[in-house]
């Protein structure tokens, strides 16, 4: 199992979570209370309830790079790169 902490804005508001089942993401808690809470896609809107996916989520996904810059990083950290979730993670 791979996890991440999520920011938008340097401000941690959930958290990534790769397993054998696929991708989750949930909102923290307290981010979901603050104020000036935003969504990190129009497609994750702000809820209690925990998204599933079996492939990474566009919006994390589009966060990699990609062509020469993906070959350049899989070689420098010895990433797979097929490995979205290490990638995100290094990147």
């Amino acid at each position: 199992m791979k996890q991440a902490g999520i920011y938008l804005n340097d401000v941690y508001c959930g958290t990534l979570i790769e397993d054998e089942e696929g991708f989750h993401f949930a909102y923290d808690k307290d981010y979901l209370v603050r104020k000036n809470a935003k969504p990190v896609s129009p497609t994750m809107p702000l809820t209690v309830h925990q998204y599933d996916k079996e492939m990474m989520f566009p919006v994390f996904d589009g966060l990699i790079p990609e062509g020469w810059l993906l070959d350049i990083a899989s070689s420098s950290w010895k990433i797979d790169s097929r490995d979205r979730m290490s990638l995100l993670m290094a990147c």
